[in-house]
């Protein structure tokens, strides 16, 4: 990567955006964007065979595995933005880190599976998320983090605007906390990505 850098208040700006978005994704993994709680056990499963049936888990579905690796380009992006001198490897290991620690928090919040898949897929759109940067810095050289800074701005709001429109429709893909049925909860997404 090179060594351009957002200066002063764009820098602020991007860590702050970067900041949302983290939020967002730990909402969204442990909780699918329901009021956080802790499990009972029932949804504590470890998943170590990548992409295949293991166990009591089913295989990963395709939208599943492009999911997980949507929501992590913008981990990417918000890496290669903050940390412009790192290698591309230095990105994708934190942001592999960041995924670990999340499926850790799901198994230890008994919120759901935790997966090898995921791990991967996530460690994959971060990979993307860098790349993008990577292409942006060829085409614009020294406009690419006004640039990125925008974009990053237009998908942050746009993924805010998204969770509060998903938060106060009658969807839901957590399971239900008290094994009740849930008015709009399908179980056929009840693992749901990530």
């Amino acid at each position: 990567m090179g060594e351009h850098s957002p200066q002063g208040g764009g820098r602020a700006l991007t860590a702050l955006l970067f900041a949302v978005y983290l939020l967002l994704l730990v909402w969204l993994v442990l909780w699918k964007f329901e009021v956080p709680w802790v499990g009972g056990g029932v949804l504590r499963q470890v998943k170590l065979v990548p992409f295949l049936p293991s166990g009591d888990a089913d295989a990963n579905t395709a939208r599943e595995i492009v999911a997980n690796a949507a929501f992590f380009v913008p981990f990417g992006i918000y890496v290669a933005l903050l940390a412009p001198a790192w290698r591309w490897w230095k990105g994708v290991a934190v942001a592999a880190g960041a995924s670990l620690a999340l499926e850790v928090a799901q198994y230890v919040l008994a919120v759901g599976s935790s997966d090898v898949t995921d791990l991967i897929a996530n460690s994959a759109g971060a990979l993307a998320g860098i790349g993008v940067v990577a292409l942006a810095r060829r085409r614009l050289q020294a406009r690419t983090e006004v640039v990125m800074a925008r974009v990053c701005l237009i998908g942050t709001v746009l993924a805010v605007l998204a969770t509060a429109l998903f938060v106060v429709s009658p969807l839901r893909y957590a399971p239900p906390q008290d094994g009740a049925a849930t008015p709009g909860y399908s179980a056929t997404v009840e693992r749901g990505p990530l």
